[in-house]
């Protein structure tokens, strides 16, 4: 069980506080009194919604009077932070204390997923090794505690972002990353999103069972929801170090950020441009909102943020290459380029973000040009136009009825919840 949590309508700043310090003293209580080295794991730039910035900061200044602290934020396959966006996000905590992952260079292979396990728990889906591979920091540093802070929320992969996510893609190395997200894509998309545990999920409690067990680590598990106002807003709080901390907080997040609507013909959805800069983020869209669009629908994306694809070089590289263009070409492909077998996450993504043709995808990006948007199989709107049709400022989220009699429903922050047909 966790060892404490917190379940409201609505959790307000001071009280989030005080829950997070009732968690540093309980890591003091149950894993080291007296800590010299303590490690904090929060999410990166595309969670900052979450809070989980300014928790660690919390976190860090509770700590710091009498331990060395360092933070690493668990970018996984993710761009490094700006100085200017660590500062945004973690505020005054230095930039000496704050570590990067490079999902290339640090991992450290501590084991292995078989291939007969994942065959068994994928019904036969996907049938290779997983090589169990993470920040070799880990094990490198003598940490006294380690406090993973993550937001659990409906996940493409895992079903539910969060909790051991952290260790084995947020901190994972290339090989580790590349295999896990081929066998969920090989699972399917809408086999993963919003359950509790799936095929990944397996293997990554697996894994953190038999290779992690020794680690002095603990979790801070946020559940956030709308208000019907439209506001967001945290409403659980959980901290323990075991998997039941997790099913709690993703149980509550089950009843709360998954939403059923009627089949949606167009749906409008708003990316934040201080979150969102590529595809690979922003189509988070997509994935949120794939299992409630009507047959022949229109998912219309605004992003103002948006400047490139992949996040990485030859990610984007990749994606401008082969476009979203359905599971089955993109299968294929695989099978036939070395590019596409060797960054298979990326192989992955584009899998994801394909509706298969079933619905229309349209982008309305701040800085992408319509040649490029279409080149990878979108659709394309002029972002001044977008924002005057759809103005996110005068609209909520849910049904909305324009001046020109069209119905549409629009989401703000699609990455906080998913949307199911009824």
């Amino acid at each position: 069980m966790a060892w404490f949590y917190s379940k409201k309508e609505e959790l307000d700043k001071e009280t989030i506080k005080k829950l997070v310090i009732q968690a540093g003293e309980e890591s003091l209580k149950r894993i080291c009194k007296n800590p010299r080295k303590v490690l904090l794991l929060p999410p990166d730039i595309t969670r900052a919604h979450s809070g989980a910035g300014w928790i660690t900061n919390l976190l860090y200044n509770y700590f710091s009077s009498s331990a060395e602290v360092f933070v690493m934020p668990t970018l996984g396959q993710h761009l490094p932070h700006t100085d200017e966006q660590n500062l945004w996000m973690f505020g005054d905590i230095p930039k000496g204390k704050i570590l990067v992952h490079n999902w290339k260079k640090n991992g450290k292979r501590i084991g292995t997923i078989s291939a007969a396990y994942l065959k068994q728990v994928t019904e036969g889906k996907a049938d290779w090794d997983i090589p169990v591979s993470v920040n070799h920091l880990l094990f490198e540093e003598n940490w006294d505690i380690i406090i993973n802070i993550g937001h659990v929320v409906p996940h493409e992969v895992l079903g539910f972002a969060n909790h051991n996510k952290n260790y084995f893609i947020g901190l994972g190395g290339k090989e580790m990353i590349c295999a896990s997200h081929m066998a969920a894509a090989c699972y399917g998309i809408e086999n993963n999103l919003g359950n509790l545990i799936t095929p990944l999920r397996h293997c990554f409690n697996k894994a953190e069972s038999e290779y992690l067990s020794q680690l002095p680590d603990m979790y801070i598990q946020l559940v956030m929801k709308y208000t019907p106002q439209g506001k967001l807003v945290h409403s659980g709080f959980y901290c323990g170090d075991d998997i039941d901390t997790y099913m709690m907080a993703a149980k509550q997040s089950m009843s709360e950020n998954i939403t059923f609507v009627p089949p949606l013909k167009k749906v409008v959805a708003f990316m934040q441009g201080d979150e969102f800069y590529s595809t690979w983020v922003a189509n988070k869209a997509i994935y949120r909102t794939r299992k409630a669009m009507d047959d022949g629908g229109e998912l219309i994306v605004i992003a103002p943020g948006l400047k490139r694809f992949g996040e990485q070089d030859e990610v984007d590289k990749i994606i401008r290459k082969y476009g979203y263009t359905g599971t089955p070409r993109i299968m294929k492909l695989w099978k036939e380029n070395e590019d596409l077998q060797d960054l298979t996450h990326a192989t992955a993504h584009l899998i994801h973000g394909s509706s298969e043709g079933r619905f229309k995808i349209t982008y309305a990006p701040g800085h992408l040009s319509k040649e490029e948007i279409e080149s990878v199989n979108f659709n394309y709107i002029e972002y001044e136009k977008a924002i005057d049709i759809y103005n996110p400022e005068k609209m909520q989220n849910g049904f909305n009825t324009l001046d020109n009699g069209e119905e549409i429903y629009f989401i703000k922050t699609p990455s906080s919840g998913l949307w199911i047909k009824q």
